[in-house]
């Protein structure tokens, strides 16, 4: 097997066709097409659980709190704006990431488009040779029976010849 099959796959017989039948029919799967690039990720079919955060309960009553309490929710309120702060630069680093993989996936699918509609041109001129091969073997027959009545022609000379050299001498 050559490095670059080795390297980049490819299905051919041991008579070196290609295995898959040219007919026109298709292998392309929709719901493969259409599958998330992961079970986690948001879309119609899996719109997530709309799950939200809340550091505190909800205070379901008017109520007094006293100093203690007051400080306690004033440390929490800087450790949470803090939180909040980071929380907000990591996502806007996950959205990137998110962004830079979305770019590498659409350039991969370009290239894999280019690379398909490259090999449908390659496959068209093998198969325009193809047809010029067969286009032109009625003149390699005509060629090949034009040697054969000349090998027979010369034959039939020949013994004719050989007839009259030997036949007139018997």
């Amino acid at each position: 097997m050559s490095l670059q099959l080795r390297l980049f796959g490819g299905s051919q017989t041991a008579a070196g066709k290609l295995s898959a039948s040219n007919d026109g029919s298709h292998a392309i799967d929709k719901s493969k097409v259409l599958a998330s690039t992961d079970t986690s990720v948001i879309t119609p079919l899996n719109p997530g659980n709309f799950s939200s955060i809340r550091s505190v309960p909800v205070v379901p009553d008017p109520r007094y709190f006293d100093r203690e309490q007051a400080d306690k929710l004033k440390e929490l309120a800087k450790e949470k704006t803090d939180g909040a702060r980071q929380s907000k630069r990591a996502y806007k680093a996950l959205t990137k990431i998110e962004a830079a993989d979305k770019t590498v996936h659409k350039e991969h699918r370009k290239y894999e488009g280019a690379v398909a509609e490259n090999e449908l041109g390659k496959k068209r001129a093998d198969a325009g040779l193809a047809k010029k091969l067969h286009g032109i073997r009625p003149g390699y027959a005509r060629l090949g029976l034009g040697i054969d009545k000349a090998d027979s022609d010369a034959r039939t000379r020949i013994e004719e010849i050989k007839a009259k050299l030997t036949g007139g001498s018997n």
